[in-house]
């Protein structure tokens, strides 16, 4: 192995599940400073910073030298699968990472609604799940195909007036207006899999939002009201959420939010550490939201007012799920199409799992390293890295010399 010449480019890693797109990157950096194989890169930036003017060394913010990584498109902590990464210069072609189609792979459980559209939130409301069936969910998937309007989650890093959604939300203020919906396309949806109630390991959020919090998100995903005609009614004596539920009152206490990007903001400590890699937005969340003349999104049931429980975690009697495979473009927030599907079939629904399975031209299993190898010995990882980055500069070299106009853009964007 060449041990003098400067390995740049773009590969991809494998996020295991319940560690942040961002302490992914870190983890990788440790690994990057301390090789053999990026110690050039770092004498080569070491020299650069030495030729540069008084003003612009002023003007860097982390005066540390280190391997220079940033993400295409980050996963939030729940989610597992292909995290873009660009080392060197390839973090110049991470953009058109941001405007290439995704794969995902997705478990929506039904039932509940909870503040950040997934099970790491806040239970804010439940409602009937027994008339659920695949049959339902396959009807219902046809709405969300092809060219649809999307609302993003309040927990979301889109700005409006300048502030990001989800400290409007960890704050406990209201928005100042309605969130707008988005243009978004599903180039391919699918169920995967149903999986009928008991028949699967996944559950509701134990945590429940307090009477403040659920006002508060009311006002923006319009829990309240009943639609006129619901395809399941539960009788006097039964519950909506199906037979012999537990029943309970006690108040949950409040969670701590942390933010993420493009597909999360999910539960985490208050702090917020400042990373000094150069970490690129997944979803174009620095911009405004666009056209204000959408309506909200409809209705849904009308829950009792006593609050209830999930039960026994071993009861057949749980909400059913289903695992869908969608293929969609930027800017796509897979949470939102959980929770509307939830409404879609006059009920709730959360994602309670989420893979990446996709994006552009890497894809798992085929050229996506794992996370574990590159936290390896330098001897395990150091072959790898060399492969792929080979890969990813020749395809760049090809795309160059069939398009010289289009010299500046990845090969990657799709």
């Amino acid at each position: 192995m060449n041990t003098t010449k400067i390995v740049e480019g773009v590969f991809a890693v494998n996020k295991p599940k319940s560690i942040s797109s961002a302490q992914v990157l870190r983890d990788i950096q440790q690994s990057f400073n301390r090789s053999k194989l990026f110690a050039p890169w770092l004498e080569a930036e070491k020299t650069k910073r030495v030729e540069e003017g008084r003003r612009q060394r002023q003007r860097r913010r982390d005066k540390r030298i280190q391997v220079k990584l940033g993400h295409g498109g980050t996963l939030d902590p729940m989610a597992t699968g292909v995290l873009i990464v660009g080392v060197g210069k390839g973090t110049k072609h991470l953009q058109n990472f941001l405007n290439c189609t995704k794969s995902y792979e997705a478990t929506v459980l039904f039932g509940a609604a909870t503040d950040t559209y997934d099970v790491l939130g806040q239970v804010l409301s439940k409602a009937p799940y027994i008339h659920i069936t695949r049959d339902k969910v396959e009807a219902a998937l046809n709405k969300f195909r092809g060219p649809i309007k999307q609302k993003p989650p309040l927990y979301s890093a889109l700005r409006m007036d300048g502030k990001r959604l989800y400290e409007y939300a960890r704050e406990g203020k209201e928005i100042p207006r309605e969130i707008q919906e988005r243009p978004v396309t599903t180039e391919n949806l699918e169920l995967r899999e149903w999986l009928p109630g008991g028949c699967h390991p996944y559950t509701w959020p134990k945590e429940e939002a307090n009477e403040e919090q659920k006002s508060i998100a009311d006002k923006v995903m319009h829990l309240g009201g009943a639609p006129e005609d619901l395809s399941y009614k539960p009788s006097s004596a039964e519950s909506p959420l199906g037979p012999n539920p537990s029943l309970g009152s006690k108040r949950r206490r409040k969670n701590d939010i942390v933010e993420d990007a493009e597909i999360a903001v999910t539960p985490a400590p208050k702090r917020r550490e400042i990373s000094p890699i150069l970490v690129m937005s997944g979803a174009r969340e620095d911009s405004e939201d666009p056209d204000p003349a959408n309506a909200p999104p409809a209705a849904i049931p009308t829950i009792v007012e006593t609050q209830i429980s999930s039960g026994d975690p071993s009861s057949p009697c749980k909400p059913p799920a289903a695992r869908l495979s969608m293929t969609v473009t930027s800017g796509f927030y897979v949470r939102s199409l959980c929770h509307d599907l939830g409404q879609e079939v006059g009920s709730l629904g959360i994602m309670s799992e989420l893979v990446r399975t996709r994006q552009a031209d890497f894809e798992l299993s085929r050229n996506v390293l794992e996370y574990e190898d590159l936290c390896k010995a330098e001897d395990v990882w150091a072959p790898l890295i060399v492969q792929v980055l080979e890969d990813w500069n020749e395809k760049l070299a090809k795309k160059s010399e069939d398009d010289p106009a289009d010299h500046d853009k990845s090969h990657e964007s799709s």
